[in-house]
């Protein structure tokens, strides 16, 4: 069989959904590629790699005779035309806000996948174009609002003054929303995030951002999206809103509900509230927008000369990285066609991510797909045979009372065994418990401090101190004293269990890096 890859016509779209790269992956699963003339120039991909990838380079004519067409977005009008039955068409399509374009499929005879409609599972989750445009769209989100922002995002102290740091506000801890989170932390900024669904808070923790809960008794996801709230709920979510956008010098939106309008939750009197200067980033400007103010594919200055920024081709400003990630998902959508490797694509409706990808079947309408229910939180224990009397909310200022009081009474025994030991041992004792004790408190504190991401150095520099230790004990374990010749012998043991054993599981995480 023979696949299409024609140029994006839609006005200034910059992606092609194959690289020169991902091309010699689909010629590896059997087939024959033919490229449109000037497909990638856009995204920097020029014909002669496409030829030199093996594909054909021909005009639009002859690559729509293909079996299968490969778009980043559905056929135009025009486009249309070429399609014949039995034809597979695969492009991100909309599918539930876009009937006409169902209607025209079905006309046409042909199948058409939407790339957009993968379902919510770990095994789909490498053909999910959505997460991958989501992941670039919420980096260049941030490039974009740090250039209108106009000044820094990360605090500075210099000759010429002090640089506070910017303080950014994202709502909706999405693909798109994590992704903001990681870069404006990564840039300095101070972020706070929220999002209506509670499971996430560690996930925004771990990107280095401080989660703002909505409401406690928010519902957990069993889908990975977030649902409608309730009227209770989205009275104390607009509250949080207009409090948080009201201190920040940036806000991103990227809340989406699937199948309907985005919902609005930065209102005209929450703009007017917000700081001159102040940078509103509206990722669902391309659904309606969560900023009242918001212009589809505009930059817009509020009255009070807030900007607020309805870009809907954020992806598309990255067209080479966002092309690859696309290539990639079109790719393990196209193995997952081909079983047999051999050239040839087979739809199996037995597979609920093939199902639920078909929008229509040789011309049969099969939209919408059999419901997957899917959870993306964990799954709650066994509900108790007796049923709890009473739910017991504590008092956040309590706890952190009690915390601190317990952390001082730890502090009196630490010091009360201290000057025991002290008043007991010899003065070279002393000295030994004195660094001892402070090395704990040293450890324990920049230990707790370590971002996640860093646990991986971390761990290599566990290795060097451990092997600091085994040093010391080899020289002690010749010693006299059996009490020291002993205590020795448990410290290379407790140190070559830490050395080796982290030279291991570095070796095993290196390993999931490797190709082949």
């Amino acid at each position: 069989m023979r696949i299409g890859v024609p140029r994006e016509v839609r006005p200034g779209e910059t992606m092609v959904a194959a690289t020169p790269k991902t091309v010699t992956q689909l010629i590896g699963l059997g087939y024959e590629v033919v490229v449109e003339h000037g497909a990638g120039e856009r995204a920097h991909f020029p014909d002669a790699a496409y030829a030199a990838a093996g594909a054909f380079v021909e005009a639009a004519e002859e690559v729509w005779k293909s079996n299968i067409i490969l778009k980043v977005y559905e056929p135009t009008d025009e486009e249309f035309h070429h399609v014949f039955p039995g034809q597979i068409i695969t492009s991100i399509m909309a599918p539930a806000r876009n009937e006409e374009l169902i209607r025209k499929l079905s006309a046409s005879g042909a199948t058409g996948l939407a790339l957009d409609a993968v379902p919510r599972i770990s095994r789909a989750q490498a053909l999910d174009v959505l997460s991958s445009q989501a992941n670039v769209a919420g980096y260049r989100a941030v490039v974009e609002a740090a250039h209108a922002y106009g000044s820094l995002l990360n605090g500075q102290v210099t000759a010429a003054g002090k640089v506070p740091p910017a303080n950014v506000f994202v709502i909706g801890a999405g693909v798109a929303g994590l992704a903001a989170i990681g870069t404006a932390v990564s840039l300095g900024a101070i972020v706070h995030a929220t999002d209506v669904r509670p499971e996430v808070a560690e996930q925004v923790q771990s990107m280095g951002g401080d989660f703002v809960h909505i409401d406690d008794s928010a519902e957990v996801s069993t889908d990975g999206y977030a649902k409608e709230m309730s009227s209770d709920q989205e009275a104390r979510a607009m509250e949080l809103y207009a409090r948080e956008s009201a201190a920040s010098d940036i806000v991103i939106t990227t809340a989406l509900i699937p199948g309907r309008p985005a919902p609005t939750l930065i209102t005209r009197e929450m703009v007017a509230n917000m700081k001159p200067g102040s940078v509103i980033v509206d990722m669902a400007a391309a659904n309606g927008g969560n900023c009242e103010l918001t212009v589809k594919d505009q930059k817009v200055v509020s009255e009070n000369g807030v900007i607020i920024l309805g870009y809907t081709d954020l992806a598309g400003r990255l067209p080479t990285q966002s092309s690859q990630l696309f290539g990639t998902n079109v790719v393990n959508l196209m193995k997952l066609l081909t079983p047999a490797k051999d050239g040839v694509a087979v739809l199996d409706f037995e597979d609920v991510v093939q199902r639920n990808m078909t929008v229509v079947r040789d011309g049969e309408v099969t939209w919408p797909p059999p419901p997957v229910n899917v959870s993306a939180a964990p799954v709650p224990a066994a509900a108790s045979a007796t049923a709890p009397t009473d739910v017991v909310k504590v008092d956040p200022e309590a706890e952190r009372a009690r915390k601190s009081r317990r952390t001082i009474f730890l502090a009196a025994l630490v010091l009360v065994v201290f000057a025991l030991i002290g008043s007991f041992s010899p003065p070279a004792l002393l000295g030994n418990w004195t660094v001892f004790l402070l090395a704990i408190f040293v450890g324990f504190y920049v230990i707790s401090n370590v971002s996640h991401s860093l646990h991986t150095p971390l761990m290599a520099e566990t290795n060097a101190i451990s092997g600091i230790i085994m040093v010391g004990a080899l020289l002690q374990v010749g010693s006299d004293n059996p009490v020291i010749t002993v205590m020795a012998f448990i410290a290379i043991l407790v140190a070559s269990i830490n050395v080796f054993g982290g030279f291991l599981v570095t070796r095993r995480m290196l390993s999931m890096f490797t190709k082949g």
